[in-house]
């Protein structure tokens, strides 16, 4: 018997030219449709976030209690420069990011949440980061509340620098939504001396026993997302932890409307999908939509959060 595969069956599917043109006659979803969900919980749409139509088509009159969005960060991802992963010029890219935070203004309950993932190259003065953050200041009723890092296990391999090991995501609110302490079975994995007392030297482990914690603004107990996880969507290029997603919902328990315009592997949906909340979510590419949609079917049918190594489009299994 053959030795069954345990790598991916789809490349980066914002790289492969022919495997997109291959997948997108299986895409239910054009450009400016928006699928319905036949349980009436979640939306899902091939639109631009640029685009305030194309938001507002989304919401139909309907706020968002929490977004939590996932943009493009303006650089390349692993070397590969393509449509979804490529660098603009900061003020195009700046441009792009104030006309999508405005729409998601438009769309906000009185009392929100707001999460921005973002990245820093490291090579380029950190952008877009800081510029990001110090354009959030023209939103007077958007403050800022924290700045989350989230360890990045495997990190990029470098001779010359520090090694990269880090995602950042940015918390806003508008006005003030509730807010829950949550706990998590996080190890006190970051042990050495705190302080002397009496002469005695104290590791900081000894400040609890307790078997949970508060997660602080450093999360360092959710892994990356790979392929050997269940959760792994094959063809996505930046997934982001179903852990993560839900560690921010568990924090807004009123927040019943989830928004994302960025779908990109539909983690946002599967989240709000297992607390039995709505998400309203699009992606300007009809692949990534069609994912999406098709995630959260295989988690209804199943019980499985992803694909893990396997082929998310059945259809062309044999061509592969």
């Amino acid at each position: 018997m053959a030795k069954k595969s345990t790598t991916e069956t789809l490349p980066r599917l914002d790289s492969s030219p022919a495997l997109r043109t291959q997948l997108l006659k299986y895409c239910r979803l054009q450009p400016g449709e928006i699928w319905e969900d036949p349980l009436g919980r979640h939306r899902i749409g091939v639109l631009d976030a640029t685009n305030s139509e194309d938001v507002g088509c989304l919401f139909k009159g309907t706020s968002a209690d929490l977004m939590v969005n996932d943009p493009p960060y303006n650089f390349t991802v692993g070397g590969k420069r393509t449509t979804a992963l490529s660098s603009k010029a900061l003020e195009q890219y700046m441009e792009f990011s104030r006309a999508w935070v405005e729409n998601v203004r438009t769309v906000l309950s009185p009392a929100a949440h707001f999460y921005v993932w973002l990245g820093a190259e490291q090579k380029e003065e950190f952008q877009p980061l800081p510029d990001f953050m110090l354009m959030m200041r023209e939103f007077n009723d958007l403050k800022s509340r924290s700045f989350i890092t989230l360890r990045n296990q495997r990190g990029y391999g470098t001779q010359k620098n520090w090694m990269a090991v880090r995602q950042e995501l940015l918390y806003y609110t508008k006005d003030k939504p509730e807010f829950q302490v949550g706990y998590t079975d996080i190890p006190k994995v970051l042990k050495g001396y705190y302080k002397t007392v009496q002469g005695k030297r104290t590791e900081n482990i000894q400040r609890s026993r307790s078997d949970t914690i508060r997660p602080g603004n450093v999360w360092l107990d959710i892994q990356q997302v790979f392929y050997r996880m269940e959760e792994n969507v094959p063809g996505a290029f930046a997934q982001k932890p179903l852990r993560a997603i839900e560690r921010i919902l568990s924090s807004a328990p009123e927040a019943q409307v989830i928004g994302d315009l960025f779908s990109h592997s539909g983690t946002s949906v599967i989240a709000a999908e297992r607390v039995q909340r709505s998400c309203y979510t699009a992606d300007i590419d009809p692949l990534f939509a069609e994912l999406t949609i098709r995630r959260l079917e295989h988690y209804r049918n199943t019980g499985r959060t992803g694909w893990q190594w396997r082929n998310p489009f059945p259809e062309i299994e044999d061509q592969l």
